[in-house]
């Protein structure tokens, strides 16, 4: 980035700016954070990303003192947990951290997705498709983990997704029993599952690691999506000031559901341990995944509704691809901020459906939410070309910029086009740029 390297020695002795230029370690960290050049205009939204870093630490270091203390066994795994809950020495706050961490983990997640949707981000495409890999893999570990304690949801659910193999063509059956490491679920899948669960954190982290190199090779998009290599600041104190702000935000909420109420966002039947001969009369996930199942349960048939429910989440991919506008950032879309809310309003509706009852009205009201959602997606690039070709006003018959008061202008001024009423048209924009 061409950034006036002055901006990176504010108020700092010329002997720390040596130790960190010069130290190669030291060097890697300081161009990665503390000196690291970014747009001036960013806002709250980019402390997500940040928070996602500190919510990873929590789960690591939390999931691994669990780990000393839990065993593997469909036997011992439900009384494994409740005797970390009852006897280890803060055994219920490591608890706690750990379950609540994954929700807080997927609300900043879904936040960081909303705001690299909303102001473009995902025209960096190396970038974006690490952060989806992230996300599938998050989902991945999230699922696994909900397993390990070996209640009635956690069985039940394990049964339910893992069934879901069975719909691939030719091989869906024999993974499925391999998965399960026999004909239904059990100790060995318990097992599997855990080792699984251990091993992919540092998967994650690597493509963690990734992401930022990709991220910080062409530097942070920002709100209005434009060239910033002229307006940058460094990282530090301007940037930590605001994220260390997010982190006080974060831990007051946190904490709330570690110490006061754990449950508000759990399933009180997982505290039955797990039975195969009894089913709970509605099988649910853990809340984030609440919109997928909704539009799963939705379609009728059984491949088919695993086939949308994957590709609701998938379509993120497609997202850099759907992209027709002029611009980046939605700050100069005001149909498609409409759209994006839309988006976000059909999803807060269908984890709320999700949660309902599998009976009407709730069956409809999913079935038509699922619509909205992916219509909301398809409309976006069809927007995004309208607002273009509705901004674009002959620049001779302007004598200063268009702005929102032209709105009214614009518009007459492209129906008569569309009526192919071309010298009416002409002459109406030399009226109205003489007023």
């Amino acid at each position: 980035m061409a950034v006036n390297n002055s901006v990176n020695n504010i108020n700092t002795p010329k002997s720390a700016v040596t130790w960190r230029k010069t130290n190669k370690l030291v060097k890697i960290m300081n161009d990665s954070f503390y000196d690291l050049p970014c747009p001036i205009n960013l806002n709250a939204w980019w402390s997500f990303g940040s928070m996602l870093g500190l919510c990873l630490v929590i789960q690591l270091l939390s999931g691994l003192l669990l780990s000393i203390h839990y065993t593997a066994h469909e036997s011992m795994a439900f009384d494994s947990v409740v005797h970390i809950m009852r006897n280890v020495e803060k055994g219920w706050m490591l608890r706690n951290m750990h379950a609540n961490g994954s929700s807080m983990f997927f609300i900043c997640i879904y936040a960081h997705i909303g705001r690299g949707l909303y102001y473009g981000s995902y025209l960096d495409k190396t970038v974006w498709f690490f952060g989806v890999h992230l996300f599938l893999l998050t989902m991945a570990e999230a699922f696994l983990g909900y397993t390990l304690p070996w209640g009635q949801m956690s069985y039940w659910g394990a049964t339910v997704i893992t069934n879901m193999l069975s719909v691939i063509p030719a091989v869906g059956d024999g993974m499925l029993r391999y998965v399960w490491g026999g004909w239904t679920v059990c100790n060995a899948t318990l097992k599997r599952f855990y080792t699984l669960h251990f091993l992919l954190p540092f998967v994650m982290v690597a493509f963690v690691f990734l992401h930022l190199f990709f991220l910080h090779e062409k530097g942070s998009n920002n709100p209005l999506g434009i060239e910033s290599d002229t307006m940058c600041i460094p990282f530090h104190p301007f940037y930590t000031v605001k994220d260390l702000f997010g982190y006080v935000c974060f831990g007051f909420f946190f904490m709330y559901l570690v110490c006061v109420d754990p449950e508000l966002l759990g399933n009180h039947l997982n505290y039955w341990p797990a039975n195969s001969m009894k089913t709970p009369i509605h099988v649910q996930p853990e809340w984030y995944f609440m919109f997928a199942y909704a539009i799963l349960r939705s379609i009728p048939h059984k491949a088919g509704g695993v086939y949308i429910m994957f590709l609701s989440i998938a379509v993120l991919y497609l997202i850099p691809s759907l992209h027709s506008g002029k611009y980046r950032s939605l700050c100069f879309y005001p149909l498609n901020q409409l759209v994006f809310w839309v988006l976000v309003g059909s999803l807060i509706t269908l984890t709320w459906i999700g949660a309902r009852p599998v009976r009407e009205p709730y069956i409809i009201l999913g079935q038509g939410f699922s619509v909205i959602y992916f219509s909301s997606l398809l409309l976006n690039p069809l927007s995004l070309w309208v607002w273009d070709k509705l901004v674009e006003y002959p620049k001779r018959y302007v004598s200063r910029p268009v702005d929102l008061k032209w709105l009214k202008v614009l518009t007459a001024f492209k129906l008569l086009m569309f009526f192919r009423l071309k010298n009416t048209a002409l002459k109406w924009a030399s009226k109205q740029s003489r007023l």
